[in-house]
This record gives structure tokens, C-alpha cells and sequence, in this order.
């Protein structure tokens, strides 16, 4: 066995090598999950090949069936709108800033589509996210000031019934904060069964995105 002093000549010469090995192990993963991370994040080949710009998701999805109330005591059933496509949002009406933006985005939309002539009214519902805080009064409130009184279906229900509705879709409850809230909000578009077709996330989110894939789901 060679001497001591020599075995830690050799152990000082090797160990800059093997840090230089462990850091490039440590790069590569990082650039891999950085990689992943991006093209989970970017549209899928289906979504850029459909010209849709907001997510598309895979056809014959299960819809989720619900049964609420609307802001006239109504009740009113998801399968009710069997045969149309259909905007939903998911809204609390004492929001700030980004309840506020998203009815105002639909609003838009609305505006521009009912240009078109012999076109039925599109269908727009929104689902509570605060069924403390969603008084009438609030909900009202909320609807005149987006200009969508008459044009929105308001709809909330008991605490059991909208959480039954948000985990279904997957949704950030006011009760998160309005910061939570506002990274998670999205409209999705349902198609003519009822399940969700098209997601457009709040950053994204226009009158003229909301329309042209509304129009394109139409067209499927």
C-alpha cells in the first residue's frame, strides 16, 4: 500500500475533478427540469395545430354536472345548456381587481359576438367562489358594474355544493386571498356536451381570445 503521504497527494489531486464531475450532474438535471418545466407550461401540439390560444383539452371529456342557483332564485342545471358552447368563469363579487377584469373581458366578447347576425345569445355562467361574501346585494353589485346584468348567470349554492363544483375544476376559492385567486383564474370554454374544452388563463384572456376560440369550438 503506498504511504500515507502519497495517498493524500493523489486524494488532493483527484478531488477537483470530482466536484467538476458532480457540479456538470448538477446542471444537467437542473436543465432538465427547467426543460420539462417549460414545455409543460407551453401549448400542446393539438392546441398550436387547432389555432386555439387558449389550452386545449382532449375531446369526450366527462362533463361535471352541477344544479345551483342564480342571482334571481332560478335554479339552474349545467345540463340545461346541453347543445351549446358555453363560457364559465368562476367570480366572487367583492373582488378588487380580477373578478372585475375577467367579467369585464366576457362582457367584450359578448359585445363582439352578438354583431353577428343570427347568432343565438351565447351562454355565460359564473360560479361563485365566495359564497359567504356573494350576498345578492354584492352579486348585483358586481353585475351592474361589469355591464353583464341580464347577459351573466350568476350561480351560488350551499358550501358543500360549490366545493363540490371547484374541485371538479380545479379551483382557487376566494377564501386563498385575492393574490391566490387572481394566479389560478381562468375561463374555460364547455363544448356542446358540456365538458371543458378550451382553458384560457386570466393573463391571456381578451375579448377577441375569448370569441375566436369560442367560434372555433363552435366549428369542431
Amino acid at each position: 500500500m503506498p504511504p500515507l503521504r502519497l495517498r493524500r497527494a493523489a486524494l488532493r489531486q483527484l478531488t477537483p475533478i470530482i466536484l467538476g464531475l458532480v457540479l456538470a450532474g448538477m446542471l444537467a438535471g437542473c436543465g432538465d427540469r427547467g426543460s420539462s418545466g417549460a414545455a409543460a407550461r407551453a401549448p400542446n401540439s393539438t392546441t398550436a395545430a387547432s389555432g386555439f390560444e387558449g389550452g386545449l383539452l382532449p375531446a369526450g371529456l366527462k362533463p361535471h354536472e352541477f344544479t345551483l342557483t342564480d342571482q334571481d332564485g332560478r335554479r339552474v342545471s349545467l345540463s340545461d345548456f346541453r347543445g351549446r358552447v358555453v363560457i364559465l368563469a368562476f367570480l366572487y363579487s367583492t373582488s378588487k381587481s380580477a373578478a372585475p377584469l375577467i367579467g369585464q373581458q366576457i362582457r367584450g366578447a359578448l359585445d363582439e359576438l352578438s354583431l353577428e347576425r343570427h347568432r343565438p345569445a351565447v351562454p355565460a355562467l359564473a360560479v361563485s367562489v365566495d359564497p359567504a361574501g356573494d350576498t345578492p346585494a354584492h352579486v348585483r353589485a358586481y353585475l351592474r358594474a361589469t355591464s353583464l346584468t341580464g347577459r351573466l348567470t350568476y350561480l351560488t349554492g350551499s358550501p358543500a355544493r360549490l366545493r363540490a363544483v371547484w374541485r371538479a375544476y380545479r379551483v382557487v376559492p376566494a377564501s386563498a386571498g385575492e393574490r391566490a385567486y387572481e394566479r389560478a383564474a381562468f375561463v374555460v370554454l364547455l363544448d356542446r356536451s358540456g365538458a371543458e374544452r378550451v382553458e384560457i388563463p386570466l393573463e391571456g384572456l381578451t375579448p377577441e381570445v375569448l370569441a375566436r376560440d369560442l367560434r372555433k369550438l363552435e366549428a369542431l
